[in-house]
Order: C-alpha cells, then structure tokens, then sequence
C-alpha cells in the first residue's frame, strides 16, 4: 500500500513539473558544426532523456557482449549441476529399491558430473556396499575424509567395513577418531563405549560415560546408571583383594543406584565383614524391596558371622516381610529352613509354590526337603523328574545369552546394563526340554535291554529292614507313599533281544501337575526267600534307575543304571 501510495505521489510531481515546463515560455539555441539549431526547452529535455536512454543501452549491449562466455559457461553448469543431482537422487532411490546396475550407472553419473559433492562420494559408497565391492566402499569412504563437512560421516562408514569384517583394533581406532572429531556423536560414542566393556577397561569407560554426559549426549539418569554399573565392575574385580576399595566403590554405586542388585550384594557382604551390621541391612532391604533376589537374600541370612541356622532363618524371615507372598522370598525362607532343618517351615513357604505353578529351583528344593525330611529318595526322585519338565527361573539374561552371574556388559556386544533378571526362556524363545526327549537320547547298545514294563502305582508302606516279605507288609496308618507295581508283558518280554528306549513310569500323583512316580529299584531276590533291600539313591541329586525284570523264567535280567547325566 505504501508503495502505491509514493508512486501515485512521483506520478504527481513529475505531471505538475512537465505541465510547469510547458507553460514557461522559452527557446534552447544550439551551435555545432557552423550550424545553429534552436528549439524549446520541453523538446531540448526529451531529447536530452532519449539520449541518455540510448546511451545506456548501448553501454548495457557492449557489456553483455564481453560477460556472454562467462555467463555461457555459467548457465553450463548449472545444467550440469542439475543433472548431476538428478542422477544422485535416481542413484539414491536405486539403491533403496536394490536395484543394483541402476545404482551404479547413477552412480557413475553423478560422479561424472559432480564429483566433488557430499551426496556423490555417498552414492558412490552406498552403491558399492549394494554391489559387495568392498574395497570400493572404503575407498569413497575414505575420500570424505578430505572434506570437513563429511568427515564424521566417513569415519562412520570405515567403522561399519571394520566391523563386518571383525576388526576390533581398526573399529575401536575410527570410532575414538570420530569421537574427537565430534564429541556429540551418539554412534561414535557408544561404540568406544561398548568397546571398552567389552575389553573390561572400566576406567575408560567411566570418562567415556563423563564425556558424553558433557556432550548431552545421554541425560542425567542414563549417565547415572552407567556410572553405577562400571563402579560394580570395579568392585567386583576388587571385593577379593582390596575389599575397603571394594566397598567404597560399591557404596558409591549404591547411592546412584540402590536398586543395583549386584552393588547392594557387594555392600552387605563388605559390611557386614567390617561389623557393621545395620548398614548392610539397610542396603540389602533398600535393594529387595525394588528387585528380590536371591543373592540379597544370601547375603542379608550371613550378615551377622556365627549365628546359627535358625537366627539365619529367622533374618530371611524378617527379609521376607517386606515382600510377602513374592517367590524370591518364598524360595529364600524355604532354603533357609531347609538348612535350619524346621521341615514344617519349609513346607509353609514351599507348598504354595509347589502347588501352582513350581519352577526348576522349587523342584530341586522339594526333592531336597523330600530327602531329608524322611528319607523319602523315590518322592526326591519324583521332585527331579518334575525339575526336567518345570519352567525355568529367572537368571541373569542379556542379548539372548542367560548367565549364573551378573556381568556389566554384554559379552555379545559390550552393551553397558544389559543383563536383566528375568527369566530366559521369555527371551530366547526356546522350547522346554522334557523326560521323554532325555531319555530317549540315552542308549547302551552293547548291554541287552530290559524288557519293557508297565508301573502301576499302589498305595504301600516301604518295607523295613526287619520285615518279613513285601505281601506280609501292613498298610501304613499315616500318609500313604506309592510303590511301584511291576507287571512284565509277556509279548514285549519276548523281544528283549533288541534295545528298546526306557519308558518313562507314569503313576498316580496327588499334587495338581502330573509327575512321575517314584521309582525304587529292589535288588535281585536271593534264593533263600528273604526280601529284597530298596538301593537308596543320592541325598540331594538322586538317579533315576530302571526297575529289574524277572522276566518269564523267573531269572533276573542284569540292571540297567539310568541317569539323566548321561551314561
């Protein structure tokens, strides 16, 4: 509007100066050449401004003259330039399509027209990897490395080549170049990071953690973890031969991360060696309420050196409380009483695991409580069949690899915090190993082969050493166990010749899972009559033993000892 306005007003002005002009009398008399030439000053003005007009034209065409190779070779390359990146962007759409021969015919295009352009050493680097000439991406990769501005991006495709082709020192050396070049490199920086986990240089990699920290790279939180888990490191490393420097790093570790398992673990055992009792309850209890573990649970039973089974059942117990009803405390009260031998309260904490879902651990705990209750080795065997069938407990899982013990990175790919306490199985996605798959790998071609029986669970008492023959024995007045029924098939009994796998004996079970039955392996019956004496197995590991066939004329055929171990 305001440019209307002063174009109206310049409109004006000259109007009313043209009308002045024309109103004022007046004649120019010029003098050239011998000739005078007199005219009005209005017409001596237009033709002063048509030749000034001409005169500028003139200047303007003289000069177009003299700039026309320059603009000529201007207009040139901006042809080029354009078709240049027309290639680079057809290159780029090649080589997202995978269309490798257009990528590289786009490639050499734009090389062609453009060779010096970021886009164009990509395109030529891209198309290479497409094409599996290795050599020939490095090359383009390398040739960035001359231009500021594509510097970081060459380092990171040299750090790709090295690590497809397994160099750790070349990759470890581009990314620490990188890192200087830019400090907020994400990819640079964590992959001196993980480069350093996985050589174990903690040290290194607590001022990698500094660094990227400065760069904002990673934020407050993030960089507190870190630090938390390479102070662990270090503790670990040093609990066995400086244990102060071991403490106080793990202190440390603890007071950026109390929910630090491994850290908390390190902190009670430390300081509950130093006397100082309360405060490493205080850790494993700050620890246990977030993540229980049975590693915390350990370490809070043996806080207090010297005390007896039972006050270490009693401390598990007062663990136990903070989470009550969760399977970590109900497994760490039902070992700790185990220990303590209070049978009774070990099943208070075990039975209700065991009768909803038991895990492998609650297995082998059961058969283990089984044995040294009662001496009951056909319910611990029962207990171990069932552990082969059991989910899985929770471990320490990174990356696919499940480990007994907490490691700070991942072996797989140095990654910092990457194992998680969680159960494997929902990782790797693998299938469960059952009984049958066991046993069924397991062959002694060169023993004959037991012929095939069929177990039938019967209600009995087992027989003790005094009694006379099993026929005779009493039923029993309390709790009634499962003996084993032997009932050889006279048409399988036949065929003993060739191996056969071992059946696995089902029997009746009162738990709500299926189990196994016990089985309990008489020895040959002597030929003075007196009765056979049950094998026991062992207290905590029993083996699985196939029971001895009479066979259809009365003679024992040799005993075949069975073991999920193999052999």
């Amino acid at each position: 509007m305001i440019g209307v306005i002063l174009f109206l007003l310049l409109l004006a002005v000259l109007a009313t100066g043209g009308a002045w002009i024309a109103d004022q009398p007046g004649t120019v008399t010029v003098v050239w050449l011998g000739r005078q030439i007199e005219f009005e000053v209005l017409t001596g003005l237009i033709a002063v401004l048509v030749a000034a007009a001409a005169a500028m034209a003139l200047i303007a065409l003289v000069k177009w003259l003299i700039a026309s190779p320059r603009i000529a070779a201007r207009v040139m390359h901006r042809r080029k330039l354009d078709k240049g990146h027309e290639a680079i962007a057809r290159g780029i759409v090649a080589i997202g399509a995978g269309d490798r021969r257009a990528a590289e015919k786009h490639a050499y295009d734009a090389d062609r027209l453009v060779p010096d352009a970021p886009l164009t050493l990509l395109l030529k680097a891209q198309a290479a990897q497409l094409a599996g000439d290795r050599p020939g991406a490095e090359k383009a990769f390398r040739a960035m490395l001359d231009q500021p501005g594509t510097k970081v991006l060459g380092l990171r495709g040299l750090y790709v080549e090295a690590q497809r082709r397994s160099d750790v020192v070349a990759a470890r050396a581009i990314a620490e170049e990188a890192v200087k070049a830019s400090p907020s490199a994400t990819w640079a920086a964590q992959a001196v990071l993980e480069q350093q986990g996985s050589a174990g240089d903690w040290d290194g990699a607590l001022t990698s953690i500094e660094r990227q920290y400065a760069a904002r790279v990673i934020d407050k939180d993030s960089a507190r973890r870190q630090r938390a888990v390479l102070l662990t490191a270090k503790a670990a490393a040093l609990e066995e031969r400086d244990p102060a420097a071991a403490k106080a790093l793990a202190v440390e570790a603890v007071g950026l991360a109390p929910d630090l398992v491994p850290a908390a673990a390190i902190v009670g055992r430390l300081a509950a060696a130093d006397g100082d009792i309360k405060k490493a309850s205080r850790v494993i209890e700050a620890a246990w309420k977030t993540t229980p573990h049975p590693d915390l649970a350990d370490a809070y039973a043996h806080a207090r050196p010297g005390d007896s089974r039972g006050d270490q059942l009693r401390r598990v117990e007062t663990l136990a409380r903070l989470t009550p009803s969760h399977p970590e405390a109900l497994l760490a009260l039902g070992r700790a009483a185990i220990d303590a031998s209070d049978f009774a309260a070990a099943h208070r904490a075990l039975d209700e695991l065991a009768a909803s879902a038991p895990t492998q651990r609650l297995c082998l705990l059961m058969a283990e409580l089984s044995a040294k209750e009662s001496n009951d080795q056909g319910r611990a065997r029962e207990w171990m069949a069932r552990a082969l069938r059991a989910p899985r407990d929770p471990a320490w899982t990174a990356d696919g690899q499940a480990s007994d013990v907490w490691l700070p990175a991942s072996p797989v790919t140095g990654r910092l915090d990457a194992f998680q306490w969680k159960v494997p199985v929902a990782e790797l996605g693998g299938p469960m190993l059952h009984v049958d798959d066991v046993l069924a790998d397991i062959s002694e071609p060169e023993v004959p082969a037991a012929p095939i029986v069929e177990i039938v669970a019967v209600e009995a008492k087992p027989l003790p050493e005094p009694e006379p023959a099993l026929e005779t024995s009493p039923e029993p007045a309390g709790k009634p166990e499962l003996k084993p029924e032997l009932k050889p098939e006279p048409k399988l009994a036949q065929e003993a010749e060739a191996p056969r796998p071992i059946a696995l004996p089902v029997a009746a079970d009162t738990t709500p899972t299926p189990a196994p039955a016990p089985l309990v392996t008489p020895e040959p019956a002597p030929e003075n009559g007196t009765k056979p004496r049950a094998v026991r197995g062992e207290t905590v590991f029993p083996i699985a033993r196939a029971p001895d066939d009479p066979g259809p004329d009365g003679k024992a055929e040799p005993k075949r000892r069975m073991s999920f171990f193999g052999g």
